[in-house]
């Protein structure tokens, strides 16, 4: 009956502006009334960088940008969290409307601009984290004289607090941020990162993941490849919303902006194929983009994903998604014989 309930929420929020309608859904988590998942069959469970979890299916950066609802969205079914995107001072984005939902596409755009209530606000919601995984995904603020300081400033205030860092620099929504997927840019920002951490109190290790755009050539993956595994980081996030825009059927298909959904589900899942391939097993990799289902969230295992993300998806199909997804994933597990998620992780 629960789960019924807040699919008739979502079905209601759908004829709603879709920023409003996420206000109203973050509000609605903070009052309690997020659904609560039935725990994990054991085949799901597995371990991301020394963490455990107990399914490989993340929560998305975008939904909650403040850090506000991490621990609902753990109740909620996901096996890991990861908030932001946020920046040092708090910034008030794009100017609306910024947020487009494709109904025939099942897929959105945005153009938000790293809108978030900042680094201090983020901190104190997150230090008191008390279970599960949740990640920081660290952006920098439009106007600032010093991206790379924005980084490491993110590093340092929530060290000890959160469980891994992302490094978003594949947003298409701030100006000039993917210029730091270049090699040099990104050598740099890599470094004074590495730098930062070992710099830091030393007790349990704490993960940093790189986020990368679905827009990339082949020589641009291997030098992003080779700066990642020299910096020893963890892993890559493959990947963010695309610029590109395939053959779309809704009428805001025009928006400028980054697409995810279902549209993206393709695209992505070969860049991260093609990760994979020139990783050759020197870093973790987690697939995102496209996933509305659990055949989508086994796709990108195969592909070489050890843990997926999803958010878009989210939008029509209300936070019972989750509990489906997993449901279905280990079925197709057990099917194909696995005994576990690391066991098919690059099967293909």
């Amino acid at each position: 009956m629960t789960n019924d309930l807040h699919g008739l929420a979502t079905l209601a929020m759908r004829g709603l502006d879709p920023e409003y309608a996420h206000g109203l859904a973050i509000k609605g988590l903070k009052l309690g009334l997020g659904p609560h998942a039935p725990s994990d069959p054991p085949i799901l469970a597995t371990e991301l960088a020394g963490m455990r979890l107990p399914n490989p299916v993340g929560l998305a950066p975008g939904f909650d940008k403040d850090a506000e609802v991490y621990a609902p969205m753990l109740r909620a079914g996901f096996g890991f969290v990861e908030c932001g995107t946020v920046t040092p001072l708090p910034q008030v984005g794009n100017p609306r409307p910024r947020l487009f939902r494709l109904w025939q596409d099942r897929a959105v755009i945005n153009r938000m601009g790293f809108n978030n209530q900042g680094l201090e606000a983020f901190a104190q919601r997150l230090a008191h984290r008390r279970h599960g995984v949740v990640g920081a995904n660290l952006g920098a603020n439009k106007d600032s004289v010093d991206r790379l300081a924005d980084y490491t400033a993110g590093l340092r205030r929530l060290w000890g607090m959160a469980s891994y860092f992302t490094i978003n620099i594949s947003s298409p929504n701030t100006p000039g941020l993917r210029a730091l997927q270049t090699k040099a840019a990104l050598e740099d920002l890599l470094g004074r990162l590495i730098a930062t951490a070992d710099s830091l109190p030393q007790g349990v290790a704490v993960p940093m993941f790189l986020k990368v755009a679905p827009d990339l050539e082949d020589a641009e993956i291997e030098a992003i490849v080779e700066t990642v595994a020299a910096a020893g980081l963890a892993g890559v996030i493959v990947s963010n919303t695309t610029v590109s825009r395939p053959p779309l059927r809704s009428r805001h298909a025009v928006e400028t902006g980054g697409l995810s959904g279902a549209p993206l589900f393709g695209p992505s899942t070969e860049v991260l194929r093609r990760f994979r391939q020139a990783a050759a097993g020197r870093f973790l990799l987690i697939g995102a983009g496209g996933i509305g289902s659990g055949a989508d969230a086994y796709a990108k295992i195969r592909a070489g994903a050890s843990a997926v993300q999803l958010y878009s998806a989210l939008a029509y199909e209300g936070p019972g998604l989750v509990v489906q997804i997993k449901r279905e994933l280990a079925q197709r597990l057990q099917a194909d014989g696995f005994r576990s998620v690391a066991e098919a992780v690059g099967a293909e």
